[in-house]
């Protein structure tokens, strides 16, 4: 039996380098197909919502930004469910507090997904703007690298498609989101 695996793209996109998680999230599922097959969520700024996910899949693969007062701005980082519950630091945003709190809420329950969260460091979560800073797009490659990676690590084969979206492109989608265009996702 194939385990199911979910790829949450979380963030808020009206704050700048904060929705690129949900841009690597649009990216994954515009750019590649996988064997076996991949859910790929648009996970926004789910809070609550986030927990039938949790309930529901074996693995889930949560895309986000992360804070951190001593790392690097573009730091990528992988950490468990488990490592994040631990982790006491700094939560700069409502999006990072509500995913610690769903994992913790979960954990409780009779089954949680294994959850790995892929998460890279702002620059900038406090201008209203659907963009990214340089250093975001500096580290871009890398972070959907990063992410491929994980997939692997679950048994998911990603299988670039001929024609490649680019981030400009995805960025578009979101700040002039519409029917066409799934509302960004």
């Amino acid at each position: 039996m194939e385990a199911k695996v979910a790829l949450i793209g979380s963030g808020n996109a009206f704050f700048m380098d904060e929705g690129i998680g949900l841009y690597a999230g649009k990216y994954l599922k515009e750019n590649f197909t996988y064997e076996p097959p991949l859910d790929i969520v648009d996970g926004g700024t789910l809070g609550f919502r986030l927990m039938p996910l949790l309930q529901e899949y074996e693995h889930v693969i949560i895309a986000n930004t992360g804070s951190s007062d001593d790392k690097p701005i573009g730091t990528i980082e992988v950490l468990s469910g488990e490592e994040l519950i631990a982790n006491q630091g700094i939560k700069k945003t409502a999006n990072e507090v509500e995913i610690t709190e769903m994992l913790q809420i979960c954990s409780m329950a009779t089954h949680c997904a294994q959850t790995t969260i892929i998460s890279i460091i702002p620059e900038d979560i406090l201008s209203v703007c659907v963009d990214v800073t340089p250093s975001m797009r500096a580290k871009w490659d890398e972070y959907i690298e990063r992410i491929v990676a994980e997939l692997n690590q679950c048994g998911i084969s990603a299988i670039p498609k001929g024609t490649l979206m680019d981030l400009d492109t995805i960025l578009e989608q979101f700040a002039n989101p519409s029917i066409e265009h799934g509302k960004g996702f």
